[in-house]
């Protein structure tokens, strides 16, 4: 299936109080529709287009159908509405995504604001985020009068609770800060905030009640997603409280289990350290994860040499680690065992077969043997692990292109992970079923 993207729908204009971030990046757009149930009267924003999903209401007859692990929360869209080259854009997701498009055409930042909201999810303060918040700045975004800009990133977040949008303005200049963040679910705006004193360190919160006063009211801090603090302010006394700690928890829970993966292949050849055996963004430790993998789950690792075998050059019988240097400080070194009494070291191969290899250890391993932030709280079954990659394509040749993209959507149908790739070209992905191409072309 192959989409393009949508400008968010049901995005509301901000109450009058709240101060506006030129140029896109205060936290609503442009638009009316009638009022909805909840805080300050706005309307919610729950009411997007669907992703692939979330083609039928929650709870409707023939829901389940159409929401394969509904008990499992996931992202379902990332709307970019105002954020480094993107305006007004919107990607649904699927289990397994691919974003195509030229060089220049934004895919890496689509990835780099997921990311950056998989880290506010986790409770990540936000100069952490951001490094760098000028260059997440439209670049035709000009200041007012208070030389204010910013920009404006969200996602919406299906689960047991139906689809939940997450909308954040984020204030880059003159201080960084968050200035505006609206959580709905059903039509309703369960939690909005808004800078009301540009003095002060804080944001004025408001949050779904229902019980003796509709809403809740307080400061929250402006360097931190008020989503993820939710579970530490709300007593869940009332049934308005619960859906808020509801709809926050299942955001939260979609967002949290991210791994950026880039394998870098000159930091996979070295023998690597010995450590705890968790595998690292660039897979510079990738021959201690295999040699942990391999003595812990024989299965896996299995399934792991008969993909090496379909990816790499020349015969593979086994996927070996061996200790070089014994002691805290010690290395190990990775190699391939071609049957024969010969064993390759995988600094030998090629840069396309160390990308091919690493990608086909992520996706048949689990948080357990990556280097990513869980929630500790919710049950294994009850979480999904999406993984991002950029250059997903990147020195593969047609086989092992077509190789991992059908490993991926064998490990994506299953549930328990997904899949989030950019990808200069997708033409080769077209007659994989369970592929989302998400076209960022002109």
């Amino acid at each position: 299936m192959t989409v393009s993207p949508r400008p968010p729908e049901g995005e509301q204009t901000a109450p009058s109080p709240a101060p506006r971030v030129p140029d896109g990046a205060s936290l609503m757009g442009p638009g009316t529709s009638r009022p909805a149930e909840g805080v300050g009267g706005v309307s919610g924003a729950g009411n997007g287009a669907a992703g692939p999903d979330e083609a039928a209401a929650p709870g409707g007859p023939h829901a389940e159908a159409h929401r394969p692990h509904a008990d499992r929360p996931r992202v379902t869209e990332l709307r970019l509405s105002a954020f480094a080259a993107h305006r007004g854009a919107g990607f649904p997701l699927g289990p397994l995504s691919l974003l195509v498009g030229p060089s220049g055409s934004g895919k890496s930042s689509a990835l780099r604001a997921y990311e950056a909201l998989a880290r506010l999810g986790a409770g990540a303060e936000l100069g952490e985020v951001f490094p760098d918040p000028a260059a997440c700045v439209p670049e035709r975004a000009r200041p007012d009068a208070q030389r204010r800009r910013g920009f404006r990133i969200g996602c919406t977040a299906d689960g047991p609770e139906g689809p939940v949008r997450l909308d954040v303005a984020v204030q880059v200049e003159p201080h960084l800060r968050i200035v505006g963040e609206r959580l709905t679910a059903g039509g309703r705006t369960l939690l909005e905030t808004a800078l009301r004193d540009p003095d002060r360190r804080a944001v004025q919160a408001a949050w779904h009640t229902a019980g003796s006063s509709l809403v809740t009211r307080a400061p929250l801090p402006d360097d931190r997603l008020g989503t993820a603090l939710l579970p530490l302010r709300v007593a869940g006394r009332t049934d308005g409280q619960r859906q808020v700690l509801a709809a926050a928890e299942q955001m939260v829970v979609a967002l949290r289990s991210v791994f950026v993966c880039d394998p870098l292949p000159h930091a996979m050849r070295p023998d690597g350290p010995l450590g705890a055996g968790r595998l690292l963004r660039g897979c510079g430790n990738l021959a201690e994860v295999l040699r942990r993998t391999r003595s812990e789950c024989g299965r896996r690792h299995g399934l792991l040499v008969d993909a090496v075998r379909a990816g790499c050059a020349g015969p593979v019988r086994d996927v070996l680690a061996e200790t070089v240097i014994a002691g805290a400080d010690g290395t190990v070194r990775a190699l391939l065992d071609r049957g024969d009494g010969l064993r390759t070291p995988l600094g030998r191969l090629g840069n396309g077969e160390l990308r091919y290899l690493a990608l086909a250890l992520v996706l048949l391993t689990g948080p357990g043997v990556l280097e990513v932030d869980l929630a500790g709280e919710v049950p294994a079954a009850l979480q999904t692990l999406t993984v991002l990659v950029d250059g997903f394509d990147r020195d593969l040749d047609a086989r092992q292109r077509e190789g991992l993209v059908r490993l991926a959507a064998r490990m994506c149908e299953r549930g328990h992970i997904r899949l989030v790739g950019a990808v200069s070209d997708a033409s080769w992905a077209a007659g994989v079923d369970g592929v989302t191409v998400v076209d960022l072309g002109p």
